[in-house]
């Protein structure tokens, strides 16, 4: 059968595919627009394989939290280029499967979820073969608390998620701004309770050789080490860490100085590498 420039450009614009490929489908599929997409995406499924191997370390973080404020998600939506990362479509579709995200507990549910008549997966196979990219979800973080905001860094490449211990008045720009400090200041844990026993052990043995390098007495190295992983904290847990708008106190005390009883419950953060 005879298949028209028309034909071709309403497939073009359904799957966002090249021109030659939409003929070539169409072509093949008879005219049957429905069979055609469906080779489109086999087509998206193949590349996608042979592109496994490739990196996708550039694309978007997105967050996304719902009306209530009280559960909240980053995704990356990850590509190869900084090119296709940036583009409008690309930050729509990252933006659109976060706002999807968030009625899912896991990654692989996510995944598996119906997303405009397929699987996101089937999705990311889809846009593999449209872009000629390896598309993927890279992290998938969820936060739920009392009340969470969120922060997207410019440029799509950090997304940070805060959840606070009540809403009260002025919470919604508290958690935004410590939200901002954890996309600035990429703390470890929330608290010292948050961190690793592991990382706690080597930061001590990494102490104790400094200061042995220093010269200091064995007996004495016990005591020193505890002052320096206690700065470790400081530096690195969030609600510990000098608050960058106003270094005089931390983030736990301006937290406070928004309610006396507020308190940071938990951090979410995401990066492109």
């Amino acid at each position: 059968m005879s298949i028209t420039a028309a034909d071709v450009n309403k497939l073009r614009g359904i799957t966002g595919a090249g021109m030659m490929d939409c003929k070539k489908a169409l072509v093949e599929a008879e005219g049957d627009f429905e069979k055609a997409i469906e080779i489109l995406r086999k087509k998206g499924q193949k590349v996608a394989a042979n592109r496994s191997d490739r990196e996708s370390s550039e694309g978007a973080v997105i967050a996304a939290v719902n009306a209530d404020n009280t559960v909240g998600v980053v995704i990356s939506l990850n590509c190869e280029t900084d090119f296709v990362g940036k583009n409008e479509g690309f930050v729509k579709l990252a933006t659109d499967l976060a706002n999807q995200a968030l009625n899912y507990a896991d990654k692989d549910a996510f995944l598996a979820s119906d997303f405009g008549g397929i699987t996101v997966n089937e999705k990311l196979m889809e846009q593999t073969g449209v872009i000629g990219e390896k598309i993927e979800i890279g992290s998938f973080e969820r936060l739920e608390g009392a009340f969470v905001n969120s922060y997207i860094h410019a440029g799509n490449r950090i997304a940070t998620l805060v959840a606070l211990s009540a809403k009260v008045d002025g919470g919604d720009e508290a958690a935004r701004n410590v939200a901002m400090q954890a996309a600035a200041m990429a703390p470890i844990a929330l608290d010292e309770n948050g961190v690793d026993a592991s990382i706690i052990e080597k930061e001590i043995e990494i102490a104790k050789d400094q200061l042995r390098a220093e010269g200091k007495p064995e007996a004495m190295l016990d005591n020193i080490a505890k002052g320096k992983i206690a700065r470790f904290f400081k530096d690195n847990t969030l609600v510990n860490q000098d608050y960058i708008k106003e270094p005089s106190m931390n983030v736990a005390a301006y937290v406070k100085s928004v309610d006396a009883n507020l308190t940071v419950t938990g951090f979410k953060r995401a990066a492109l590498a």
